[in-house]
């Protein structure tokens, strides 16, 4: 068997590239996008409402696209300032004491935020309280008097569920709270939230532009926002929550035909025994996250697991291995699907250099925007998953993501913020199982490597029961062909729906397994060629 076909120049360098972002569409002489102007984000609302959370993936989403965007959190600058041994009173607006110095870091951070208008920057935000309709109107002022928009994002939340979370998994691992016992830490920021209550006044005046999260996406209230740019921000927003979740990444199995995408070949057994072991690691952690998290008493209870995949073969077919599971959702979505290498299919590195001189210059010099004749680039494939970047935003699962590697540098580098010269020469390696934990202030990472240990079973039988299972439940119904020739799904195609009705298992499955035929559900029709089904 040939040896797994590298990702073509993704490793190159870039020379003399003026930076860009993944998703960025174009430049301009100002650097600033969609005819939008500059505009200043103003967060409002007590702690612990997940402003901090917010404004950080805002921030990252809009850099993403090519917008110059810079959070200006007054936190920082009050720990810059007067440190983080500070009482929880210091943070009353009641407390004269501190009323003077509260007034100077909240205006050093305001200063260097029109500053930054000043140099060119697009999208300014601002994370702090702003509880009161005078600081309020104090911003909307200064920000009018240098032609910079405005608009408020106030957070809500009635639910105590979600600030107790927030509290206890944002706000213990702040750098106010560093060596401090959790209990300890979780008192101490909730007489902080009540020092606000009394002098919290929630935005009224319908003449302002605003957007209030009731429960961080439970609810939206959209006023007076006008803009492209103003608008694809509130459309962000609709999709975005806080609630805490795990995203893990996996390549897919080992094809019988690396070198030819057209060809789009099944997995090889070997592919198969990765997948199994892939899905034994996962679930075995799963399981031992939730014992730890039960002897800790936690009261965070675990997530359901669902599972995104391509179209393509090798990836579907790593994901069924997890069909015997009924409680795991398997998702397909085609635009999971690899780059289209176009016309250096099948070809190797150096076929390429040898064919093409000129199209592997340009490829070393723009190794993300490049693209060679009929073939797709990291910026095609960028765009193309921004969709699922603003689902995997709302998802509030756990999610395993089964895809190729180019996929999944696209998706690691906008959870991670990377520039478009950082994602071609990521390293995501066969064989391991990346556990992201999106938090408020970063995104952590766990790698684990999967173990080989089940390298003595009969994978070419085990391979034929897998294909049986998953040949009931392709991704389309145009598809149902396209991962089993020998056990087909019967169709009926009406001018409004498409019915399957499905073969029964196979012998293997049936007696060994105890598997039920899959339940397919209906699919998210605005999403092109995708299905949801389990068991």
């Amino acid at each position: 068997m040939k040896a797994r076909a590298p990702d073509l120049f993704a490793s190159l360098s870039a020379e003399h590239i003026t930076p860009m972002f993944p998703g960025q569409l174009y430049k301009t002489e100002s650097g600033r996008l969609f005819h939008a102007g500059a505009i200043a984000i103003i967060f409002v609302g007590l702690p612990a409402r997940g402003k901090t959370h917010v404004s950080r993936s805002l921030s990252r989403y809009l850099r993403w696209l090519g917008v110059q965007t810079k959070v200006f959190s007054v936190g920082n600058y009050r720990r810059q300032i007067v440190g983080v041994e500070v009482t929880n009173d210091f943070f009353s607006p009641d407390n004269m004491a501190t009323a003077e110095m509260r007034l100077k870091i909240a205006n050093a951070c305001l200063d260097d935020m029109v500053q930054w208008f000043a140099g060119g920057g697009q999208v300014g935000i601002l994370d702090g309280s702003n509880t009161t309709e005078e600081r309020r109107q104090v911003l909307v002022d200064r920000f009018k008097s240098v032609d910079v928009h405005y608009l408020f994002i106030e957070s809500i939340c009635d639910n105590p569920e979600i600030i107790d979370a927030n509290i206890r998994s944002v706000k213990v691992s702040s750098p106010d709270y560093v060596g401090w016992k959790d209990t300890d830490a979780v008192n101490d920021f909730k007489r902080r939230i009540e020092n606000h209550v009394p002098f919290y006044k929630t935005i009224t005046d319908l003449n302002l532009s605003f957007v209030k999260l009731i429960n961080v996406g439970e609810k939206i209230i959209v006023n007076n926002v006008h803009g492209f740019l103003q608008s694809k921000i509130v459309y962000y927003l609709m999709n975005l929550h806080i609630c805490p979740r795990k995203i893990y990444f996996a390549r897919n199995g080992v094809s019988l035909n690396e070198q030819s995408y057209r060809a789009d070949a099944p997995l090889a057994p070997a592919g198969h025994r990765y997948a199994e072991n892939l899905k034994n690691l996962l679930l075995t952690l799963r399981e031992n996250q939730a014992l730890a998290s039960q002897q800790a008493n936690s009261t965070e209870t675990q997530r359901p697991l669902t599972v995104w995949t391509s179209s393509r073969k090798r990836s579907f077919q790593t994901a069924a291995h997890f069909l015997d599971h009924e409680e795991i959702i398997i998702r397909q979505r085609s635009v999971l699907g690899e780059r289209n290498p176009g016309v250096c299919d099948q070809m190797t590195p150096e076929e390429i250099e040898q064919k093409y001189p000129n199209e592997c210059e340009r490829a070393k010099k723009d190794p993300y925007r490049h693209r060679f004749p009929r073939a797709e680039s990291y910026y095609d494939l960028a765009n193309r998953l921004e969709k699922v970047i603003l689902e995997l935003e709302r998802e509030k699962n756990d999610v395993l993501i089964v895809a190729h590697e180019s996929v999944i540098k696209c998706l690691y580098g906008y959870l991670f913020g990377l520039s478009e010269q950082d994602i071609p020469s990521l390293e995501i390696p066969e064989g391991t199982l990346l556990e992201l934990v999106p938090t408020a202030y970063t995104t952590e990472e766990t790698r684990h490597v999967v173990p080989d240990s089940l390298a003595g079973v009969n994978w070419q039988l085990q391979a034929d029961a897998v294909l049986s299972l998953a040949g009931v439940v392709p991704a389309s119904p145009l598809l149902t062909n396209h991962y089993l020739s020998g056990n087909k799904s019967r169709m009926r195609n009406d001018s409004s729906t498409t019915s399957l009705s499905t073969p029964s298992l196979s012998p293997l499955l049936s007696n060994t397994a105890g598997l039920s035929p899959p339940q397919v559900l209906e699919p998210d029709l605005d999403q092109g060629s995708e299905m949801t089904f389990r068991l």
